[in-house]
């Protein structure tokens, strides 16, 4: 059964400090422009776009709102349900915002399991974490500075395990309805309350020595625990190298497929670890000892520790994470899953620890978005999120659900970190090869979407006269390919950077 937005209300609890801001009038309530010939040949434009060649047969959602003038330029399908891939990552960001603050920081905590004496530690390492995504990636500190800190506790030995806890959120699991060709590579990783080095290890694939031989895939020493299956053949030798990771359904190992040409450079694959608690807790380990502490037992997730670790101890160290702030940079700019995923269960601060409310945080952070979307104006008919990230296709929403979100993160002077952290046309991000030496060139500020026969973008661009809008174009089922969306979208934005209010200049008709 597939629990929605509206069975989610089962569960109680909802994000707690959320700033009061003044709220956007409801959708329904905006005024549409009146009509002039610059609108109106802006209006052709854009519908001219949808029909461009390979996305004819497309079902479009489109909507362009004047957050100064709080009107509507353009919609198309307003209304419609349709799969945002990444561009879902646009509520999951601004909701967990108002939930928690952008100022808040994950803490991750080192405790004894056991009595220190003369450095020894006669007992095991827990580490208790709580969902940050970023520990040895991207926008977090390396485990060497865990170590540092440890022998600065005293630590120079431990005589026990190491042991990941991973209780204060649900079991790591996919979400509703992410594909299976998907969780073995780096869209679909894993996240849970201990995540490092954003759940990847490096896969190293050597071809054979002839054509026709079974190539040999090797992993990190900290990663020998999750079981691999080789199906990479030795191509020719001026053949392409095509080598890709997938967790078949019913497989205890993620198979490593596809060709690699003999005589070819060994190459490194990024694949999903798994077990994100049994990855970190082997990983902390390894830099342990390579730090100069030995570990004398396993690394271990929680709930296979055999005996339990003791419950007394003290602690060692508290880590503290960047600020959301920070962190929601990669989840905006690269499309960052793991952080999407992370950010959109800060909707459920305030749960508690225990198996009870563990299991509920993903519903809980389901009702909170909710609720914080029927107060910005955007019914709960206008969605449908099962996932933080996207990556499902089941979570579904209009574009004029996106819009009403852009108009209330809307920051006049463009420097809030919600913005900030949007992809800019032509310079970075997702956005970085797109729009350049147009007007939309460093001035769309927008979140991608990127998934088999869709494409979307949601974000802000600011006209020829200087009128900031708010737009949310999303692409859905197109016959050509996905460069050919890409096109038309992009089409749009340029549109909207060029549209000017008043008859254009002689200057500019020259």
């Amino acid at each position: 059964m597939v629990l929605t937005l509206s069975a989610a209300a089962l569960f109680s609890g909802c994000g707690k400090g959320a700033p009061t801001l003044p709220l956007p009038p409801p959708p329904a309530a905006s005024k549409a422009a009146a009509s002039t010939p610059n609108l109106e040949r802006l209006r052709q434009a854009l519908t001219a776009a949808t029909a461009l060649p390979g996305v004819r047969r497309a079902t479009w959602g489109i909507v362009v709102h004047s957050v100064d003038r709080d009107e509507r330029l353009f919609e198309l399908n307003a209304q419609a349900l349709l799969t945002p891939a990444s561009a879902a990552k646009i509520i999951a960001a601004a909701t967990a915002s108002e939930a928690v603050g952008w100022d808040y920081t994950y803490e991750t905590t080192v405790r004894a399991a056991g009595t220190v004496a003369n450095g020894v530690l006669q007992g095991d390492i827990v580490v208790v974490g709580t969902g940050d995504p970023t520990i040895e990636g991207r926008t977090g500190q390396s485990l060497q500075t865990w170590v540092t800190a440890l022998k600065a506790a005293g630590i120079r030995r431990v005589q026990g395990r190491v042991i990941g806890d991973d209780n204060r959120l649900e079991e790591p699991r996919p979400a509703l309805a992410w594909s299976w060709d998907d969780i073995g590579g780096p869209t679909g990783v894993l996240f849970g309350a201990l995540n490092a080095a954003e759940n990847l290890m490096a896969v190293t694939v050597t071809p054979g020595i002839k054509a026709g031989d079974r190539a040999v895939a090797t992993v990190e020493r900290q990663a020998k625990g999750r079981p691999l299956e080789t199906r990479v053949i030795t191509g020719l030798a001026k053949s392409e190298t095509t080598v890709w990771a997938e967790q078949r359904p019913g497989d205890p190992f993620v198979t490593i497929a596809g060709s690699i040409p003999a005589s070819a450079k060994p190459t490194v694959l990024p694949v999903a670890v798994g077990n994100p608690t049994l990855w970190f807790a082997n990983l902390l380990r390894e830099r342990l000892i390579q730090g100069g502490i030995p570990v004398q037992g396993d690394a271990t997730d929680i709930d296979e520790a055999k005996p339990a670790p003791a419950r007394s101890g003290q602690t060692l160290y508290v880590h503290r994470s960047a600020p959301l702030s920070t962190i929601v940079q990669p989840m905006l700019k690269n499309s960052v899953n793991l952080y999407a995923e992370a950010i959109m269960r800060l909707n459920a601060a305030g749960a508690g620890a225990g198996t009870g409310a563990a299991v509920a945080t993903m519903y809980r952070a389901q009702e909170s978005v909710q609720k914080r979307l029927t107060q910005w104006g955007v019914p709960p008919d206008a969605y449908q999120l099962v996932d933080g990230s996207g990556v499902s296709r089941r979570s579904v929403v209009s574009a004029e659900a996106l819009t009403a979100v852009l108009r209330k993160m809307y920051d006049p002077a463009m420097r809030s970190p919600f913005i900030q952290a949007l992809p800019v046309a032509g310079v970075d991000g997702t956005l970085l090869e797109r729009m350049r030496r147009t007007p939309a060139e460093r001035n769309v500020r927008a979140k991608t979407g990127t998934m088999s026969n869709v494409r979307s973008l949601a974000g802000y661009v600011t006209t020829h006269d200087g009128e900031r809008l708010a737009f949310a174009i999303i692409s859905n089922n197109f016959e050509g390919t996905g460069q050919d969306a890409i096109k038309a979208i992009d089409a749009i934005a340029v549109s909207l950077a060029g549209f000017r209010r008043g008859l254009p200049s002689a200057r500019d008709t020259e």
